[in-house]
């Protein structure tokens, strides 16, 4: 009934729940109480995301793909690309960029060796080789505005950074050479990465990055950013990697040729030259980048697993979701996850020797990880998966079971003591880790090289770093290097077999069959093709050659590795 005043009855309360509800009342009942109960016992309770979809399927596939006129690789061809953008798309980039060193992209128009394609992205690549694009903040040598010391492409800043020692045997001291020359320079003729001529101890070479010079910045060209699917030559990313013209890395091109052909996965590269907008042309060195579809083309049935430069290779209990800030999963996303990693490091780190050396063949390929480890020295690099950059994929084979490491990111190869040994780990001041050189540590001195005002913070900067001090000094490298795996490898008796046949085997193709000198030779013919004037030719592969000439020498008297009966002089 009414009220007398006319005015209409509100509802009652059950009248406003729904009639099936009100009809079925104990069941919804017995449903939030049961939900409540499990809040209370378990609302605290870690869920960790496994996946448990054994498809071996990659989702994301290409739909259209460009075919081009010539190889992207074809290293016999004469290479060019232009990018076009809108000068207010790169302004704002670039401001984001100095603001925090936020990498955004932006839309821009590719023509890749006369194809033309609309809306790719471009984006910033590279940490250290970077840091003089964001003003006086470091200090320090590189770029002429207190940029680090360039190169470490993919290296966490830093990346650039000697490491004092990264899996050496042994610990000799002494000068680099044993031949007078003074501490720090190198027994390599003071090449710097790229091969322009100069910087102690092989050095390295400093980029002058401006913003005002874009063709000489360091991109990655996603070609799918904006077109779903689309990829061109079965390539969804390309990387133009610091270095131009007369500082080109050709060493890094070295590197990638002379791994190509052993077996062990390489990078294709090519030497382009660049035009953006209206600015100069500049040559380039093209690498292809590891994405899904390098990670793809790995032999077998693999997951590909690429590590984060700011990193670490420690075991962090049993939650895949808190790898992800060291690991990136390349391939079969949302078929397979981070698990293997995980059980990988919680088994390098908890296995006495006896067990590491016992069983390590059934979580690694040792053959496999003997040639990458025995490649990185005698291509003398320093940033490979032990340096502070984390240069590194894991590959797990989901038939064996097995894990193999796969290198990338070279440009700082060629650089240091060409006398180094199997036994001698690689830094960057030219001299042996362990020696009276450089310092570090236990010395005092900051290792030879390394800027003396880096920024408050910065890894391997003192009372800096990531808080990781205990693995960042293994072996008295400190700045960040080191790596569990490939130390304890090296350190155990175990593996001295595995590790010094393939020392030899790769000895043998790289050095004492010429192909080194080879390559450098069609390297000059690359470069000059691509248009690097023919002084700045001879003195980039003239250091190379030097280094390449002591490189082998050294080795040839080396027993170890020559398998000579007799040393020659």
């Amino acid at each position: 009934m009414s009220p007398v005043d006319g005015t209409p009855r509100g509802r009652r309360l059950r009248d406003r729940v729904p009639v099936r509800l009100r009809h079925h009342w104990k069941p919804a009942g017995a449903l939030c109480a049961g939900l409540a109960v499990m809040l209370y016992a378990f609302g605290d309770a870690r869920v960790s995301p496994y996946v448990t979809s054994a498809s071996r399927v990659e989702a994301d596939t290409i739909t259209d793909d460009v075919k081009g006129t010539v190889g992207l690789y074809d290293t016999s061809v004469r290479h060019s690309v232009q990018l076009e953008y809108k000068q207010t798309d790169f302004d704002k980039m670039m401001k984001e960029f100095k603001k925090d060193g936020t990498k955004d992209s932006i839309p821009a128009d590719l023509t890749i060796d006369g194809v033309f394609l609309s809306d790719v992205s471009i984006r910033l690549k590279g940490n250290s080789t970077l840091m003089s694009l964001r003003g006086n903040r470091g200090g320090g040598p590189g770029g002429g505005q207190g940029g680090m010391p360039g190169g470490a492409e993919g290296g966490m800043p830093g990346g650039g950074m000697p490491t004092g020692g990264t899996g050496q045997r042994g610990g000799q001291g002494g000068d680099a050479a044993g031949d007078g020359q003074a501490p720090g320079d190198a027994a390599g003729g003071g090449q710097a990465p790229g091969g322009a001529a100069g910087g102690r101890g092989g050095g390295m070479t400093q980029y002058n990055l401006s913003a005002d010079k874009p063709e000489e910045l360091p991109w990655l060209i996603k070609v799918d950013e904006y077109v779903e699917g689309r990829a061109y030559q079965g390539e969804r990313e390309i990387s133009l990697r610091p270095g131009s013209d007369a500082q080109v890395p050709l060493n890094e091109a070295l590197a990638l040729a002379l791994i190509d052909g052993t077996g062990e996965p390489a990078e294709r590269y090519g030497l382009t030259t660049l035009k953006v907008n209206n600015r100069p042309t500049a040559v380039r060195l093209l690498v292809e980048n590891p994405d899904t579809e390098y990670a793809e083309a790995v032999d077998g049935e693999s997951v590909v697993y690429k590590a984060r430069a700011g990193g670490t290779f420690d075991y962090q209990g049993d939650d895949p979701s808190k790898y992800e800030t060291s690991f990136r999963q390349l391939n079969k996303v949302g078929s397979q996850d981070l698990e293997p990693v995980m059980k990988l490091t919680e088994w390098v780190e908890k296995a006495s020797d006896k067990e590491f050396a016992a069983d390590l063949d059934q979580h690694v390929d040792v053959d496999s990880f003997a040639h990458y480890v025995a490649t990185q020295n005698l291509l003398m690099n320093f940033d490979d998966m032990a340096g502070p950059g984390k240069n590194y994929l894991l590959g797990y084979d989901l038939n064996s079971k097995k894990f193999s490491v796969l290198g990338w990111d070279y440009n700082l190869t060629f650089s240091g003591d060409a006398t180094a040994g199997p036994d001698d780990g690689m830094s960057m001041g030219g001299g042996r880790p362990g020696g009276g050189q450089g310092g570090g540590p236990d010395g005092g001195d900051q290792p030879d090289g390394m800027p003396e005002d880096m920024p408050e913070g910065f890894p391997g900067a003192p009372d800096g770093g990531d808080g990781d001090d205990a693995a960042g000094a293994r072996r008295g490298g400190g700045m960040m290097s080191g790596h569990a795996l490939k130390e304890r490898f090296l350190e155990l008796d175990a593996f001295d077999a595995v590790y010094r046949t393939a020392y030899q085997d790769l000895y043998e193709k790289f050095y004492a069959s010429g192909k080194a000198t080879k390559t450098l030779d069609d390297l000059a013919e690359q470069a000059t093709r691509a248009g690097v004037p023919a002084k700045d030719v001879k003195s980039a592969v003239g250091t190379l050659r030097t280094t390449v000439t002591q490189r082998t020498a050294a080795l040839a008297k080396d027993l170890s590795v020559s398998k000579s009966e007799e040393v020659t002089g």
